[in-house]
């Protein structure tokens, strides 16, 4: 087997692993219960959330709590963007798939703003302590009645584009002789 088809492999085992990944999560996961659906993968983005916190400081208070989301966001998206640069279409894909499910993970603690249940960092809930960031963002913006109804659009948003990203990852490994082409990690296998 040559080294560009053990690549073109490789991408699509990593494909059925993230797709089976995403059956399990959807599976196992509900905004409404708390549930993320990947405490694994909740755990990866922490450091990122909370490294988000500090970062956005510099932008006052409302911006220092934002901050978390973002930074959880922003990871995967600048991520997916140093793909594309690179030309790497399908990597770009599965760090989409990563944004779509930060999404989802953010969307469980929107929806646990209106009734605060989850248990924070600091082992307290949203109700006992005043740390759950979506309970302060919704309150500072008077959202907080709706805060199940965001919480849900946020998932359902995540949920499409995890769909979009594994449709798109299928569709360069689909047309494999053309992302061979363009992809530097296939170039520097055929060296």
């Amino acid at each position: 087997m040559s080294e560009l088809r053990v690549g073109r492999t490789g991408r699509t085992v990593l494909w059925a692993i993230f797709a089976a990944w995403t059956i399990w999560i959807w599976r196992d996961g509900s905004v409404r219960e708390g549930m993320i659906g990947s405490p694994f993968l909740h755990m990866c983005l922490l450091p990122f959330h909370e490294a988000g916190h500090v970062i956005f400081r510099l932008l006052g208070h409302f911006m220092t709590i934002l901050g978390g989301s973002l930074g959880q966001l922003l990871m995967p998206a600048v991520v997916a963007c140093a793909f594309l640069k690179k030309g790497d279409r399908f990597g770009a894909a599965i760090a989409l798939w990563l944004l779509g499910f930060s999404l989802v993970d953010m969307a469980v603690y929107m929806y646990d703003a209106y009734d605060p249940k989850l248990v924070l960092l600091n082992g307290r809930t949203g109700a006992e302590s005043d740390h759950h960031d979506w309970v302060n963002l919704f309150g500072d913006m008077g959202l907080l009645q709706r805060a199940r109804g965001i919480g849900m659009f946020f998932a359902a948003l995540g949920h499409l584009t995890m769909l979009a990203s594994l449709v798109f990852a299928a569709m360069q490994l689909r047309h494999g002789t053309q992302m061979d082409a363009d992809d530097p990690l296939a170039a520097d296998e055929r060296r």
